[in-house]
């Protein structure tokens, strides 16, 4: 089957193609919001600028705004924009994210990690289609297309009081599901030899792509961390490599079976998950192979270095 490449994705798989088919046409759907589903790492951001540049808006403005990551006491400000003196430290007017998308589209990546207040006035933003700037007396009407996306299951981040039901209505009016990359193995040596392109040129090597044993491994493995876990252990293995080919031993991913790679010297303790198993020894290998830097671990692992110091703490890790 050919492979397909669109705005970043690639698509070999029949389940990707078929995804790609149906945001072809949500795309074209200028009236709706969609809510795209996923797990971390599986490319939801990448899908929403597929259907961004698929659609009419496709020339305006595509914002992306991480909800997990915003301040939360900024976050106001962010989103609709303030006016000066608004609060302690409100220089200056700002613009907002909704008017720098205007006639574009505007991506709430994981909405579900907005705080609940801020998702009760986004509601009323989009039911009124009027931003009112922090501080400002009166507010503008915008014009812009609104998907979101999440990796959890809706109705129990409803359940969880992570998730507005009313929010949810409003931005599910069509959904998407992106499929995991086990589903798709087709992808994963496609994937894998894009990558191994980038990041040997990124290094300044030449590489002249995987062993058969690589590939086997590469494509039996389940990546519970999806095309980031698979781009993070491409770039890893890109630095440790020493022949002119990547080979299986260059991976921390080690065991094909199960998913977990496990060190002599390492037990997994049986509390564990298999999904946190993955997770402790991925960080384990990595900081093996870093000698200990957490920080170059942390670039490695696709996580930020609080999140890396925080999983080592509840793993009891030693470093």
């Amino acid at each position: 089957m050919q492979e397909l490449k669109e705005e970043g994705i690639v698509a070999v798989s029949e389940a990707m193609r078929e995804t790609l088919r149906v945001a072809s046409r949500l795309a074209r759907l200028e009236a709706s919001n969609i809510l795209i589903l996923g797990e971390s790492g599986s490319g939801k951001g990448l899908l929403a600028k597929f259907i961004h540049k698929n659609s009419r808006r496709g020339r305006m403005p595509f914002i992306q705004i991480n909800c997990a990551a915003l301040p939360r006491e900024l976050i106001e400000s962010e989103l609709f924009g303030s006016v000066k003196g608004a609060f302690t430290g409100a220089h200056a007017d700002r613009e907002g994210l909704f008017r720098q998308a205007e006639n574009g589209t505007l991506l709430f990546d994981e909405i579900s990690e907005m705080p609940i207040d801020t998702q009760s006035k986004l509601l009323r933003v989009l039911q009124d289609q009027e931003v009112r700037p922090v501080g400002a007396m009166t507010g503008y009407k915008t014009n812009c297309r609104i998907l979101a996306s999440t990796n959890r299951r809706p109705e129990a981040a409803i359940k969880a009081g992570k998730l507005r039901d009313d929010l949810f209505y409003r931005i599910s009016a069509v959904a998407v599901h992106l499929p995991p990359l086990r589903e798709r193995r087709d992808d994963i040596m496609p994937l894998a030899n894009s990558f191994l392109r980038r990041y040997a040129a990124q290094a300044n090597r030449t590489l002249n792509g995987f062993t058969p044993p690589a590939i086997e491994r590469l494509v039996t493995f389940d990546w519970p961390g999806n095309v980031r876990q698979l781009q993070n252990e491409i770039q890893r293995a890109v630095l440790l490599c020493e022949g002119g080919e990547v080979a299986a031993a260059d991976f921390s991913i080690t065991n094909v079976q199960t998913g977990i790679a496990m060190p002599a010297d390492e037990e997994l303790d049986p509390n564990f998950t298999l999904l946190e198993g993955v997770e402790r020894n991925a960080i384990v290998q990595t900081l093996k192979a870093t000698e200990g830097n957490k920080v170059e671990a942390a670039k490695l692992l696709g996580v930020g270095r609080q999140t890396l110091y925080n999983k080592i703490k509840a793993y009891g890790i030693e470093t």
